[in-house]
């Protein structure tokens, strides 16, 4: 399931999309980056469970001695082999432990080295999926890249384009080249698209919902076409969350000042405004950040079932980033 997103030029809640975006709809990718603008996106805000559970990796076969000793008698039965190690569980999530103030770590968030492109692919080959459309599991993704520029000190380094680069090695150069966690990055393709577990041509084109405002019917996304693309959107989503890190309050220049931000911040729990929220200490700028681009807290009911769908004022977004989070990598703070 998808959900409304949240691209807006703050202040504005509910993210409609405003002259900057319509500027970079137009633009390349590093136009975006010269123009400096801030549109946020998260497509997945209502969506409850986007195909979440984790499968265990490869348990390792036990070793087996090179020359088995023969047994003493004809008629006696082969010794049975020794047992597999069990394969790690996965975390419990509970709802009562998400905490709104601090939904992931700085530290986990800005690990770009926490996983090689051995470790995303290994990865993807480990979890159940079932495409949709035709089109390949990550897995077995490939597609040719565009080269962009560096941004300012601080900010993107350079991707380099190539032919024929795999998704894993395309979240790998896209983490390191934005300083963002690939375990971040993976989490959001999942909960925006369910892309690891159920690809299909229409979540690769929209993979981590950047350019995906919630201003359709009823909150639904209305996605920008000249946004997508695989490489597209995984290098955009982490030069927003780059670009909110080195600009927390505003961007030089610009009179308006962030709607998320480290401190006291009244946080909805849907687009709908009847539904209510609450005020919110944010205690770091990871979760400033995943606030900025999906803009809703889970209500009491969307956490009461935490794996499930709670009641017609949940939104699911930072719900299941975490919860998605804590179950494949563990705690997320």
């Amino acid at each position: 399931m998808r959900a409304p997103s949240a691209l807006q030029p703050e202040p504005r809640p509910r993210w409609p999309r405003s002259g900057v975006v319509a500027l970079l709809a137009a633009a390349s990718v590093g136009a975006l980056l010269a123009l400096g603008a801030l549109p946020g996106a998260a497509t997945d805000a209502l969506a409850a469970t986007p195909t979440a559970t984790a499968a265990p990796s490869a348990t390792p076969q036990p070793t087996r001695s090179a020359t088995p000793t023969p047994s003493t008698s004809p008629t006696s039965a082969p010794k049975p082999s020794a047992p597999k190690p069990a394969a790690p569980a996965v975390p419990t999530v509970r709802g009562t432990d998400f905490d709104a103030g601090e939904i992931i770590s700085d530290e986990n968030f800005y690990d770009a080295n926490a996983m090689s492109e051995a470790d995303v692919q290994a990865f993807f080959a480990s979890q159940p999926c079932t495409p949709e459309d035709g089109v390949p599991c990550l897995a077995d993704f490939r597609d040719s890249t565009s080269s962009v520029p560096a941004a300012e000190p601080g900010h993107c380094e350079a991707y380099r384009g190539a032919v024929n680069e795999s998704a894993a090695r395309i979240v790998t150069k896209v983490a390191h080249a934005c300083g963002i966690n690939p375990k971040v990055l993976l989490v959001l393709m999942q909960k925006e698209q369910s892309l690891i577990t159920s690809p299909s041509e229409y979540g690769y084109a929209r993979a981590m919902g950047w350019g995906c405002p919630d201003t359709g019917p009823g909150f639904s996304a209305s996605c920008d076409a000249d946004y997508f693309g695989f490489q597209n959107q995984v290098y955009r989503s982490a030069w927003q969350f780059r670009q909110y890190t080195l600009y927390p309050v505003n961007v030089p220049g610009e009179s308006y000042q962030r709607a998320y931000h480290l401190g006291k911040v009244y946080i909805q729990y849907n687009p709908d405004t009847q539904c209510g929220g609450s005020q919110v200490d944010i205690r770091n700028q990871a979760t400033a950040n995943l606030y900025l681009y999906t803009p809703y807290q889970p209500n009491a009911a969307a956490l009461a079932n935490v794996s499930g769908t709670g009641d017609a004022c949940s939104a699911y977004g930072n719900r299941n980033f975490w919860r998605l989070y804590t179950e494949w990598f563990g705690p997320a703070v």
